[in-house]
C-alpha cells in the first residue's frame, strides 16, 4: 500500500497509464543493486530513488575524490575523502526517505558475486572495466537475475538489456552479454576514463536512460531492451539501436554451454 505522503509523492507516476498505482506499487516492492556509484551509478541511484524503488543496494569500496565530482552527481564537495556508498546514502535519504538503503563497501568478486545477487531483483552495471561487466553478466545468467548494463566511452555510449535466462516470445533463449560481445577487447586498447577523459553530461545521459530501463522491467510497459543494443554518438547527437540474437556456440546458455559458475572469474569493481 502506498501513504498519503506516497500517493502525493509519485502523483506525475500515478496518472500514467502505462505506470498508475499498480506500477507505483511494483516500484516500491523492488529490490534493485547498482553495481558501482560513479558516473553511472550516480544518476541510476538518483533516479530509481526519486522514482520511489523500494530497496536500492550499491557495490562500492571506493572514496569520493575531487575528480569525481564533475559527473557523480551523487556526491558533493564536502562528501571527498568519505566513502562513496556513504555519501550516496545521504543523498538518498534526502531525496527520498521511503527507500531502504543498503551499503557494499566492498570489491565485486567471483568469491561474493552470488552472494550480493541473492538478495535483489535486478542488477544495474555501471562498472567501468570489462572484467567486472563480464563478471556480472556471468553471475546474473547464473543467479537468473535481469541486467541493465551500460558502458561510456569519451563520446559515446552503450545500453543493453539481458534477460538470458528466460525465453522470448518465439520460445527461443534471449541473447547473453557474450553474445554481444563474445571476447573482451585485449588489455591496454581500451584507454581508461583518467587518460581519455569523459563528458559528465553523457554519463547523466546514459545513466537515466539506465535508470528508465530499470522502471521499464519493473512496471512492465514498452519495447525492452533485451537483444537490442541501444548506441549513442554524443559528437553527432545521434541515437541508433542494433538488434542481436543469441548465438549458439556462446559458453553460457549455448548449445553446449561450459560456464557452469564463477570459479575461473578474476573480474571485481
Amino acid at each position: 500500500m502506498l501513504s498519503p505522503e506516497e500517493l502525493e509523492r509519485y502523483a506525475r507516476h500515478i496518472v500514467m497509464r502505462e505506470v498508475g498505482g499498480p506500477g507505483q506499487t511494483k516500484l516500491k516492492a523492488a529490490r534493485v543493486l547498482s553495481i558501482g556509484a560513479g558516473g553511472l551509478g550516480a544518476p541510476v541511484l538518483m533516479y530509481l530513488a526519486a522514482a520511489g524503488v523500494g530497496t536500492l543496494g550499491v557495490v562500492d569500496d571506493d572514496v569520493v575524490t575531487l575528480s569525481n565530482l564533475q559527473r557523480q552527481i551523487i556526491h558533493t564537495t564536502p562528501d571527498v575523502g568519505h566513502r562513496k556508498v556513504d555519501s550516496a546514502a545521504s543523498s538518498i535519504a534526502a531525496l527520498n526517505p521511503h527507500v531502504a538503503f543498503r551499503a557494499h563497501p566492498m570489491r565485486l568478486d567471483a568469491s561474493n558475486a552470488m552472494d550480493l545477487l541473492a538478495d535483489y531483483d535486478i542488477v544495474a552495471d555501471g562498472s567501468d572495466n570489462f572484467a567486472t561487466r563480464y563478471l556480472v553478466a556471468d553471475a546474473c545468467h547464473l543467479a537468473k537475475k535481469p541486467l541493465i548494463t551500460g558502458a561510456l566511452g569519451v563520446f559515446d555510449a552503450s545500453l543493453t538489456t539481458i534477460r538470458a535466462h528466460e525465453t522470448n516470445a518465439d520460445g527461443k533463449l534471449n541473447p547473453t552479454y557474450r553474445c554481444l560481445f563474445p571476447e573482451p577487447p585485449p588489455p591496454g586498447t581500451v584507454p581508461a576514463c583518467a587518460e581519455a577523459g569523459v563528458m559528465g553530461a553523457l554519463a547523466g545521459t546514459l545513466g537515466s536512460l539506465m535508470a528508465l530501463e530499470v522502471i521499464r522491467e519493473i512496471v512492465g510497459f514498452g519495447e525492452g531492451l533485451v537483444g537490442r543494443l541501444l548506441m549513442i554518438d554524443a559528437r553527432a547527437m545521434r541515437f541508433e539501436t542494433l538488434r542481436y540474437a543469441r548465438d549458439p556456440a556462446n559458453p553460457l546458455n549455448g548449445d553446449n554451454p561450459t560456464i557452469r559458475d564463477l570459479s575461473g572469474h578474476p573480474g571485481q569493481l
